[in-house]
């Protein structure tokens, strides 16, 4: 499959992908979310995709998996998550930690905990959990997820013009990211295994 046939399929499909990645990103499935930025700022640096439309799905795909989190937190409650959570990767160790934060820091972690990994697939759930104010929590989250989206995807379209990056080489790097985020997973599923022996 040629260079052009691949950026077809993104142009055509990309952005229904973009939504649903960031979506399941959100709620707990792993999903390459920052490297996946980073690579629509590099096909955008290059016109190969709608910066406009890349922010909106990207946004919409945050936004919606957090208030997905918080409705499934608020109405299946602790017990649920408690039972269920370790399939979408929140784990006990996760949500202890998760919840003394979110007891100490708040509206805080809602708005900065795009940032950390592991944090913002909690910090929904654990907001319903508490019943957090929805109509502050959509706030925050919705701020949190601009704040999230526009710098890493600005890095992708600053790295692919400053470091000269060319069009054919910009689905390799997408690739490699996601290679990477493979095994990054399998890294912390690996040490959290060995740490459960010990």
């Amino acid at each position: 499959m040629d260079i052009s046939t691949v950026l077809s399929y993104i142009q055509s499909y990309g952005y229904g992908i973009i939504f649903l990645f960031l979506f399941l990103g959100i709620v707990g499935i792993p999903a390459p979310e920052e490297s996946l930025l980073v690579f629509l700022g590099m096909l955008i640096s290059h016109d190969q995709l709608a910066w406009a439309n890349c922010f909106l799905v990207s946004w919409l795909g945050a936004t919606i998996g957090m208030m997905t989190g918080y409705g499934m937190g608020r109405f299946l409650g602790h017990p649920f998550m408690k039972k269920y959570g370790k399939y979408v990767g929140i784990k006990e160790e996760k949500w202890e930690r998760a919840s003394s934060l979110f007891h100490k820091y708040g509206k805080w972690f809602v708005l900065f905990g795009f940032y950390l990994p592991g944090v913002r697939q909690i910090s929904p759930y654990m907001a319903g959990v508490i019943r957090f104010p929805f109509r502050l929590f959509l706030l925050l989250a919705s701020i949190g997820a601009v704040l999230w989206i526009v710098p890493i995807t600005f890095i992708g379209m600053f790295l692919s013009q400053h470091l000269d990056i060319p069009i054919a080489s910009v689905p390799l790097i997408g690739a490699a990211l996601f290679l990477l985020f493979l095994v990054a997973v399998w890294i912390k599923q690996l040490v959290g295994k060995k740490q459960f022996e010990n």
